[in-house]
């Protein structure tokens, strides 16, 4: 499988936009793959960061380390059968892009998810509403303004997407944007204009009773953020009102509801 040639996309999106409901649906083509959370970015990162190391600066053998690092997506994916890797990192992060266009030797393209933020927000209000294992749960934190401050620390996934979002503006040819509402309402649609972006023909998806997001045999371990964090909707992909989006604090509007795509 080492030998297969492979083409590299990333998915650029905000937690709760449509991840894990674009994973199963573009999964049911064999020849692709939407990875769940992809660790192959910091892979990267971590071997870039040992050039500041005392060791390496002692014996600083950069074309040896730059070469692990040329092939970590060529290794990281090595055995996987897809020919297409829809790789779900923030890449569109300014030190993260600046790393690929580096040793990165073919080119990439991102698929960008966009969600109205506030509906990000009542969608995490939803679910440590309805799982009290969920993480802003297990924090010492009473109220939904201190819950959800939590999520948007700066730090946290919420604001790093976002900020790959804004960033990902700079490179248009880059990128194709979808929105989730355009996903839930339109499906197919949506999906022949990814497979367009792509230069692959398009694959006859199906989008109700969808599948739980599986990669390769694994599926996600919830228990580490929380139940039910990465589970889908039973029946067609639709549209659901959400009624928490009424419960976001007034504090939280002021501060975020600028934001817009």
């Amino acid at each position: 499988m080492g030998n297969i040639k492979r083409k590299l996309f990333f998915l650029v999106a905000q937690p709760r936009s449509g991840n894990t409901l674009f994973a199963s649906i573009m999964n049911q083509n064999k020849n692709i793959v939407a990875t769940a959370n992809s660790i192959t970015l910091e892979i990267m990162k971590d071997l870039f960061f040992l050039k500041q190391t005392d060791v390496f600066q002692n014996f600083p053998d950069h074309k040896s380390l730059d070469n692990i690092i040329d092939n970590v997506f060529n290794n990281y994916y090595k055995d996987w059968p897809q020919h297409i890797i829809i790789d779900r990192g923030p890449v569109m992060l300014k030190g993260n892009l600046e790393l690929m266009k580096k040793h990165f030797k073919a080119n990439f393209k991102c698929i960008v998810l966009l969600r109205d933020l506030m509906d990000v927000l009542a969608s995490y209000m939803k679910w440590y509403t309805e799982n009290p294992d969920a993480f802003p749960n297990k924090q010492g934190l009473n109220t939904d303004e201190e819950k959800l401050s939590m999520i948007m620390d700066k730090e946290g996934g919420v604001v790093k997407e976002l900020q790959a979002i804004k960033n990902s503006y700079n490179y248009p040819d880059m990128c194709h944007y979808v929105k989730y509402d355009d996903i839930v309402t339109s499906p197919e649609q949506e999906f022949r204009k990814i497979y367009q972006f792509m230069g692959e023909p398009y694959f006859n998806h199906r989008f109700d009773n969808l599948n739980q997001v599986e990669v390769n045999g694994l599926s996600y371990d919830d228990k580490v953020v929380g139940s039910n964090m990465h589970k889908l909707f039973d029946g067609p992909v639709r549209n659901v009102y959400n009624p928490y989006i009424e419960r976001i604090p007034e504090s939280i509007r002021k501060e975020y509801g600028h934001i817009k795509f």
